[in-house]
């Protein structure tokens, strides 16, 4: 038997990796007609020209050895962004739909796991078509790995899903797993069953975009975080993102010198709550304000609207922010407020990031539809992630904060470290108006002048309840401030907190959030 030389296995090696980017003309041509790039151009778009580094490349499925293109149809590697390293995965549509095969969801898996190991965040691009049928079970055990890898790396490392196509079955969930879901119109879908399936069971005609478009996912279910228009777009905002994250949960805060001073006083705060205690204001313009210019990125703002989360920078440190939003339903926690926030608070106290929070809230959405909803459990996860968390938690008490959504909203009995309102705060179990009835509901049935016993009352309680100062005598309201000086109050507050730990917590496996 011959012996080959050096040169003919180079030039072995240099034809395979040919193969790697040899794409079916028609599959790519297809692709580009549905606005969509292929899955090594979105790669280059992502990461930092020249810094991909490739892994199991030549991997392939065992049922289609002969057939089957190396890579299994996903290309996984390292890179940086902006510098920083990142994992990676693309999955590649033009080879058998992207589907998730053995070979396939162990690539995913795996660099998942290595990049646990590294320390560093996973992003992954998805663009399947779900669990390869041809390889059956095998396909299935697949998808499962990738599931049981997301959930393992949940908390650990920083994990980003670009949703760039289809998303369907049982693999729906892997990026659903992760930590923020970002979604791009009109190529962009994720459901657990397509409108084939959907209209033999339940004979509903729907359309993939009735059943899991980017527009759905964002403002209707909440599997989204995020929404754009074009893949590019979802590519700038995944480096924005992950300026605000550390590495990993024992990483430092990625804090950058954004030139903004930290003493800066912002007269315009003393004048933006309207004097009408019943007129909505925009808490954004507060937020705008009190931290860095242009560094709050909000997420999830087409769902759970009466709930701002997001993330900011106070004088460079990044810090996550839970506001409530008066412009909606008066700033009332509904359902989808609770969950919203709930595990936006989880997700940042599992990454060291401080929460600060600004309460205008005048109490939990009433209505038949919430109760029987499960108001009472789904808020409870809110009330259940506030205390749980450890990291620095600081509360400024703008308006309204009345019964167990002031407890919710960050107070001190949820463990504040520092709780900050403003004058124009109004602590209470509940409105003016609706405490008196309940308290003086005999002599207001039996006074002849009720309306001028009402308002009498009423003014009376406002005077005596509906303020920050009955609060701060009982130590549950640090100090009451200038609107003004909410930044500076922040800052100093912010800085003393970074190195805060908390031992007081019971030994445990982990508790049982109300799900």
């Amino acid at each position: 038997m011959p012996v080959r030389s050096v040169k003919e296995r180079i030039k072995e090696l240099e034809e395979l990796r040919e193969q790697l980017r040899v794409l079916d003309p028609e599959k790519a041509k297809a692709q580009h007609a549905k606005g969509k790039l292929l899955a090594r151009e979105r790669l280059e778009r992502l990461l930092d020209p020249g810094s991909f580094q490739e892994i199991a490349s030549l991997a392939k499925s065992r049922l289609f050895q002969g057939r089957a293109p190396p890579g299994d149809g996903v290309i996984a590697g390292f890179g940086k962004i902006n510098g920083r390293p990142v994992y990676v995965f693309a999955q590649d549509f033009t080879v058998m739909g992207g589907s998730i095969g053995e070979a396939h969801g162990e690539k995913i898996a795996r660099t998942i796991e290595l990049a646990m190991k590294s320390g560093v965040p996973v992003i992954g691009l998805w663009d399947s078509g779900g669990a390869r049928i041809q390889e059956g079970v095998g396909a299935l055990h697949a998808v499962g790995r990738i599931l049981s890898t997301v959930v393992h790396a949940s908390g650990v490392i920083p994990q980003i899903a670009v949703m760039l196509g289809p998303s369907a079955g049982g693999s729906a969930y892997a990026p659903a797993l992760m930590d923020f879901t970002i979604m791009v119109e009109k190529i962009s879908y994720m459901f657990i069953t397509g409108p084939n399936v959907v209209k033999e069971v339940t004979g509903e005609e729907a359309t993939f975009e009735d059943l899991g478009g980017a527009r759905v996912h964002a403002s209707i279910s909440g599997v989204a975080h995020f929404r754009t228009e074009t893949e590019d777009e979802a590519f700038d905002l995944v480096r924005r993102l992950l300026s605000y994250l550390p590495d990993n949960f024992e990483a430092p805060l990625p804090v950058e010198d954004t030139g903004d001073p930290p003493e800066r006083v912002e007269p315009a705060l003393d004048a933006i709550i309207p004097d009408d205690p019943t007129k909505p204001y925009d808490m954004r313009e507060i937020l705008g304000l009190v931290f860095d210019g242009d560094t709050f990125l909000e997420v999830q703002p087409e769902w759970g609207q009466s709930i701002i989360t997001g993330f900011a920078r106070l004088a460079g440190i990044p810090v996550c922010v839970v506001a409530s939003q008066p412009l909606v339903a008066s700033g009332a926690i509904d359902i989808n407020a609770s969950i919203k926030a709930a595990r936006f608070v989880r997700f940042c106290d599992s990454f060291n990031l401080p929460i600060i929070t600004f309460v205008d809230v005048p109490g939990y959405m009433p209505g038949l539809d919430q109760e029987q909803g499960g108001i009472i459990r789904h808020g409870a996860k809110m009330i259940y992630a506030y205390t749980e968390a450890s990291v620095p938690k600081i509360t400024v008490i703008v308006r309204k904060a009345y019964g167990g959504a002031y407890i919710s909203m960050g107070s001190r009995s949820m463990g504040a470290d520092v709780v900050f309102a403003w004058p124009t705060a109004e602590i209470a179990v509940m409105g003016a108006k609706a405490a008196i009835q309940i308290i003086y509901r005999r002599q207001l049935a039996k006074a002849e002048n009720r309306e001028e016993l009402e308002k009498k009352l009423i003014e009376e309680y406002e005077k005596e309840m509906l303020n920050p100062y009955r609060a701060a005598e009982l130590g549950l309201v640090d100090e009451v401030i200038k609107p003004s000086e909410t930044r500076a109050k922040l800052y100093n507050a912010l800085t003393v907190l970074l190195s805060k730990r908390d031992y007081c917590r019971p030994r445990k496996k982990h508790g049982n959030i109300p799900l």
